[in-house]
């Protein structure tokens, strides 16, 4: 981060400082963007965005304001923009019944780099590009191949009128792909997304990149002479990569203090085991727990946007609810802590709780035991599309493919399979975790109003359950 930027943020907590508020902080940020395109072999395009600026949040009479200004040339911008969120605070005072309060907690003054291996540069992004789109297309019934490498190289400054002062330097890579086959009128398509927090090596180290595209290639061409599920409720082995989406959308977003209280409704915004806590919400398998210290996962960061430090939380332990997703304002309400969760997109949004690392903990079992031990059932295998009521109670979740087990045995190949449950019900019949734990990376988990996109981690074990499965054509 350039200096003027942080020169402007230490002059700007000061000037919020006079005003008279409760509270104040300032989010100065910079971001470069570099990304490519590439489909059937060719460079769709290849695209660089650089972003800097300043949010300005200010708590006073107890209500918030908030105001962000980008590409700031001077200081009196900037305290014209703080002047307009107490404005903003204060007009909100005047409805508000119930004043906001925050918990006290520890100031900190550090800088944090975030490891990178191996730094990228856009010409690594093409040729990893180009060489995926050549493994996928190397199936003769795959019609097309898309392709999308991306790195963001990212400064936060956050200032607090407390006294914190905190600088992290970060960056992301990753890789999006997408495999589509086509044969005697029938389409199937396999996606897939690797990458995390670091430098080139996310997405090369292992192979991983090249590994993921001729999986997703074959998947796709075999999908081709697949057969559809027929409908019934049965056993089902997820695997990790299924379970990374399944932990996010019925356990992660209902764990999050602001949806719990009602006080963030839109996009699903509803949590189903509201004034659960302490109670039975699954089976005595099901531990979950949100992390942002776990390395390389797109959801590590030190610090959150309200300068709190983070730590592991656990939310279920052994089927009992424990705690939420809490920052400074709900951890009053609900006699608790602040856990570290509370993450804008960038500068210009107010933050929210978000998830950092949700996870079902792993288990003892391999996963071919948890198998062996299934008479007739299905193992469902990667994320797709999911579709939840308001307060995911009800959730269906496709999956890239499936496949039958019989005997113990994994038999027919399934597509177009998509899992549904009732979320107590289905995480009182969880019997089995493996030993397979994973992270997965999701870049685009979407919550507020007006909404922000948000990238983090998401995983799990295999995990044994009761699930609906059917085809859906």
């Amino acid at each position: 981060m350039d200096s003027d930027l942080l020169d402007f943020a230490d002059q700007a907590i000061k000037y919020g400082q006079s005003l008279r508020a409760q509270y104040c902080d300032i989010r100065a940020e910079t971001q470069l963007r570099k990304s490519v395109l590439v489909e059937n072999g060719e460079i769709e395009h290849s695209r660089e965005k650089a972003d800097h600026g300043i949010g300005v949040r200010i708590l006073r009479n107890g209500a918030w304001g908030f105001f962000s200004i980008t590409n700031p040339k001077n200081i009196d911008e900037i305290k014209q923009t703080i002047e307009k969120a107490v404005k903003n605070a204060d007009h909100y005072s005047q409805k508000r019944k119930i004043k906001t309060n925050l918990i006290p907690i520890k100031t900190h003054k550090t800088k944090k780099e975030f490891p990178v291996l191996k730094k990228p540069h856009l010409d690594d992004l093409i040729s990893v590009g180009l060489d995926c789109d050549k493994t996928i297309s190397e199936e003769s019934k795959i019609r097309k191949s898309i392709v999308n490498p991306w790195y963001a190289e990212t400064s936060k400054y956050f200032v607090s009128s407390e006294g914190s002062e905190i600088l992290q330097n970060f960056t992301d890579v990753v890789i999006d792909m997408t495999a589509i086959a086509h044969d005697s009128g029938l389409t199937q398509s396999v996606n897939i997304t690797e990458g995390g927090r670091g430098g080139l090596e996310q997405i090369i180290g292992k192979n991983q990149a090249q590994k993921s595209a001729q999986h997703i290639s074959q998947k796709a061409t075999e999908l081709l002479n697949a057969k559809p599920a027929t409908e019934e409720k049965a056993t089902v082995v997820m695997n990790p990569d299924f379970v990374s989406l399944l932990t996010h959308e019925i356990l992660g977003h209902p764990s999050e203090a602001d949806r719990v209280l009602g006080k963030e409704m839109a996009w699903a915004g509803g949590a189903w085991w509201k004034e659960k806590l302490g109670q039975k919400v699954g089976s005595e398998y099901l531990t979950v727990f949100d992390d942002p210290t776990i390395e390389e996962s797109l959801g590590w960061y030190y610090f959150d946007d309200e300068g709190v430090e983070t730590q592991k939380t656990t939310l279920v332990e052994n089927g009992v609810l424990k705690n939420h997703m809490q920052n400074r304002e709900t951890a009053l309400e609900f006699a608790s802590l602040p856990t570290g969760n509370m993450r804008a997109t960038n500068y210009r949004f107010m933050p929210l709780i978000r998830m950092a690392c949700t996870c079902i903990a792993g288990g003892d079992w391999k996963p071919d035991e948890m198998i062996k031990d299934v008479k007739e059932g299905y193992l469902i295998s990667n994320m797709k599309i999911p579709s939840i009521d308001m307060k995911r109670y009800n959730w269906s979740i496709s999956c890239q493919y499936a496949q039958k087990i019989e005997n113990g045995e994994v038999t027919d190949l399934l597509r177009d399979v998509i899992v549904m449950g009732i979320a107590p019900e289905f995480f009182a019949s969880i019997d089995a975790c493996g030993n397979d734990f994973r992270v997965r990376p999701i870049t685009n988990c979407g919550k507020g109003d007006p909404m922000q996109s948000m990238i983090m981690g998401n995983g799990g074990p295999s995990i044994r359950g009761q699930a609906t499965v059917k085809s859906v054509n």
